[in-house]
């Protein structure tokens, strides 16, 4: 969503969101790009954001300069057109540094990892073996998931967007059991580009709930005069939006989860 005028259907909080003035109070690292947090204020309320201005974002050798904060916007953007919830609420507005990225602050439950790291062999109740590896003392350990609603939709949100950084920090865990995504800059790339921690899933049988929202999102793609291919357009190149509905067709033919790639990286590096 770009920043524009005021919305009379709009809550405070996405007002502030959008319109707001943004005071920084402190830089989140580590980051690859320039990442601050701070609070967006309008007409009395204030909430906790993530800023990440364009003129903060690393060069890279794969994705045209300048277009991460476009991208985590057309990630929201998909969120809500397939009615999940992935992705916190993101808009691309001014800032205290230029145009960017500014998102809702989610704050995680602490107390619960639904990615983690476990001693070889172990597997928790509820969760679902990935790969095994060595930690950084050279000792045996699993990567595991949780085995849940929320977590898997966001799977099949990766490979809609093509995520290409789905670290395990990237996973938010809400005390209710939600679960956000967050740092989708990297998505969207017309090549494949699929690295995540979510693997749990790979080769499953697309479950029914899922198809059914994909579904609905390729037919909102259909129509090329629509909001939703009007606000993509507006935020990626025109392959990427095709592209977009190409790998959600292909999901849907083959009507299960992909497997990782045998010829690229397919865990992103750090995992967490």
């Amino acid at each position: 969503m770009v920043a524009g005028s005021p919305d009379p259907g709009a809550t405070a909080d996405a007002l502030a969101l959008r319109l707001g003035e943004i005071e920084v109070s402190g830089r989140i690292m580590p980051a690859s790009n320039a990442t601050f947090f701070g609070s967006a204020t309008f007409e009395g309320t204030s909430v906790d954001v993530v800023y990440k201005p364009v003129a903060g974002e690393r060069p890279l050798w794969d994705f045209p300069d300048g277009t991460l904060a476009r991208r985590e916007v057309a990630a929201y953007t998909v969120s809500e057109a397939l009615s999940w919830d992935v992705v916190p609420p993101t808009v691309l507005r001014d800032g205290p540094a230029g145009s960017g990225m500014v998102q809702a602050w989610r704050e995680p439950d602490a107390g619960q990892d639904p990615v983690d790291l476990v001693p070889h062999g172990t597997l928790p109740p509820g969760f679902l073996h990935v790969l095994d590896a060595y930690d950084g003392d050279d000792r045996p350990i699993s990567l595991v998931h949780e085995d849940s609603d929320a977590l898997r939709r966001m799977a099949v949100f990766d490979v809609v967007v093509n995520n290409a950084d789905r670290k395990g920090g990237h996973v938010l865990a809400m005390p209710d059991g939600h679960r956000y995504g967050v740092d989708h800059g990297l998505s969207f790339h017309t090549d494949p580009k699929l690295r995540t921690v979510l693997w749990g899933w790979a080769a499953e049988p697309l479950h029914p709930d899922d198809a059914a929202a994909l579904h609905a999102f390729i037919e909102q793609l259909a129509h090329a005069d629509g909001d939703l291919v009007a606000t993509l357009s507006e935020l990626l190149a025109g392959d990427e939006v095709e592209a977009t509905q190409a790998r959600c067709e292909a999901l849907l033919r083959a009507g299960r989860m992909p497997l990782p790639s045998s010829g690229r990286p397919s865990i992103p590096w750090p995992a967490f």
